[in-house]
């Protein structure tokens, strides 16, 4: 972990690179057979592309180390893959959370209606007690819950 922090030391941050991108291979690998057989096709391409560019990279500037930059790769529904690099502007990064703003204030909104219509109830039940002129007798009759669940007359 310390070698994350401190890029001093090279050969350290090189080696752990190198452990997760052998790991993330080898589950991408796994993963591999259970895909469609289209969008297994792409992705071979898209991976043979990358090889190339990175043999390519290497070719040009050997003493260097190559850093690429990262490309997102996502597979709608339809099963195109979609390629972006880079970071997206930071209105685009706030519009991604407006679903979700507007998702949890609906989900309060909701939660705040229930308990509205749990408290009037409440009060209608509290209301229709205090009204009527029942024995203090009734209270404790077995039958008061079912005087109570039958509308007034």
């Amino acid at each position: 972990m310390t070698a994350a922090r401190h890029p001093t030391d090279r050969q350290t941050l090189q080696a752990l690179q190198a452990r997760l991108a052998a790991r993330l291979a080898a589950g991408l690998t796994e993963r591999a057979s259970q895909l469609p057989h289209d969008i297994g096709e792409r992705l071979r391409v898209a991976r043979d592309q990358a090889v190339a560019r990175a043999v390519a990279a290497r070719k040009a500037t050997p003493r260097e180390p190559v850093v690429a930059e990262a490309q997102v790769v996502g597979v709608t529904a339809g099963g195109t893959a979609v390629l972006g690099g880079g970071s997206a502007p930071w209105w685009q990064r706030l519009a991604a959370l407006l679903p979700l703003v507007l998702l949890l204030s609906g989900l309060l909104l909701i939660q705040r209606q229930a308990e509205l219509e749990q408290v009037s109830a409440a009060a209608e039940v509290d209301a229709q007690l205090l009204a009527d002129d029942l024995p203090p007798d009734a209270y404790s009759d077995p039958g008061f819950a079912q005087f109570l669940r039958e509308p007034p007359p």
